[in-house]
This record gives structure tokens, sequence and C-alpha cells, in this order.
């Protein structure tokens, strides 16, 4: 099965990725991919750019060597209550949304329960398209709840290449996932596809994701990343 969209990619403006936008764009015409989403860190990572670049992302082009842009963020769910780190009017006018958890960002303990209440609350704001990486033994929800909880709010579950790197520092993740996964199969939940690409180079490299959908034959209807058509009635694109 071929995967079209990349829903998951940071450039220089993250702070802690390496290629421009176009250098990025550029490699996702290469890679085949019908479109790209860039999805900058949320105000409160370290370095990342601030509030006044998602007012901008008006002035980006939605089409770079015949590869759709997809001008989003990647936010960070701050605490129990789901809070992120924009407002819904910024969100509102952005293609796509994700919202993770890194624990550096999160004011909160590490218990399953309360990164699972985390994650759902989350899942509640109707602008909010796509739970990322939720495989971190470190931030483990209750995989029963956050799928159940995907299903109801129409959430994406985000399947993140980066995540099966043997050089990740997030922990547990092959288990996890193919835990998700089983979840989503039996509850026929939709899941994306994303690099988490922080350099030019990972943009569509999807080989450790492929493996895992082989491994535990994963429906590929509920794949939404595999085209534009698929994947548009989850996002607010045309």
């Amino acid at each position: 099965m071929q995967i079209k969209i990349d829903t998951h990619s940071h450039t220089i403006m993250s702070g802690h990725a390496y290629s421009t936008l176009q250098e990025m764009m550029k490699a996702a015409a290469k890679k085949g991919l019908q479109a790209l989403a860039i999805t900058e860190h949320g105000p409160v990572m370290p370095g990342t750019c601030d509030l006044f670049y998602f007012h901008n992302v008006k002035v980006i082009p939605r089409e770079f060597y015949g590869v759709k842009v997809l001008m989003g963020v990647e936010l960070n769910i701050t605490d129990e209550n789901g809070m992120v780190d924009l407002s819904e009017s910024v969100c509102r006018k952005l293609d796509l949304v994700i919202a993770s958890i890194h624990p550096f960002c999160f004011d909160g303990e590490n218990e399953t329960s309360v990164v699972t209440n985390a994650y759902v609350a989350a899942m509640e704001k109707p602008y909010i398209h796509i739970i990322g990486h939720p495989d971190d033994s470190r931030s483990l929800p209750d995989y029963e709840i956050l799928v159940k909880a995907a299903k109801r709010t129409n959430t994406l579950l985000e399947v993140n290449n980066s995540s099966l790197s043997p050089t990740c520092y997030r922990m547990g993740v092959r288990e996890n996932m193919l835990t998700m996964l089983d979840l989503c199969k039996q509850y026929d939940v939709f899941v994306t596809t994303g690099s988490d690409a922080h350099i030019e180079s990972d943009v569509g490299t999807f080989e450790r994701i492929q493996e895992i959908f082989r491994y535990c034959k994963f429906p590929e209807e509920l794949i939404v990343s595999r085209s534009l058509e698929s994947i548009k009635p989850y996002l607010t694109i045309e």
C-alpha cells in the first residue's frame, strides 16, 4: 500500500529542525507525495516560532512543486484538562491541528489516568484533528479509552515513523503501537501517518510504519493518509 500524505513534519521554524519549507516540499515531491503537512511546534516548546508565525500562515502558497501544503501546528497538551498552547481562533485558521504530549511540556503526573484524561479532553476540542504519537510509555494512556474517544470525537490517531526509530527517545513504542492498532481494528478507528521529519531526507519516510501495518494486518481502509481524497473529510481543507 502506498501512503501519499505525510501529516507531521517540522522545518527550521520549530527551532530544533534543520530544513526550510522549500526544502521539505521539494523532498515531498521527490517522494511522490500528494500533500505534506508543515506542523511546527506550539509556543510552549522551547525555541519554536511564536504566535505571530501562526497568524501569518495565510501568506504561504498552498502548493509547491506540485505538492499540496497543509499548514498546521503540533500543539502541546499541557495539563490533565487538555489545555493546549494556541487558542481555538488561531487553530481554526490552520489546515491541520495535531495535539501531542511531550513530557517536558506537560504540567501533570505521568500516571495513566492523568495522561488518558488529558488526551480525551484534547479530543473533545473539535478543532483538533489528530493526536500525535500517543505511543510513549513515559506518558502511557489507557488505549481502549483513547481509541473509543477517537471514534466518538472523529479524531485521527497518529502512527509515527520517527517513534519507531531505534534512536528515538520514546519508550515501549512498538508494543504500545501494536496495542493501539489492534484496538483501532476492533473498533474501526481511523489512523494517519506522520514521518515527524525534522530534516528533508526524512519527509515521506514510512518504512517502519509500513512494516508494523503489515505485521498486524492493519486494514488499508482505516488509513486515511493513503490519499488526499481519503483524508480531506477529517481536516479543514478544500
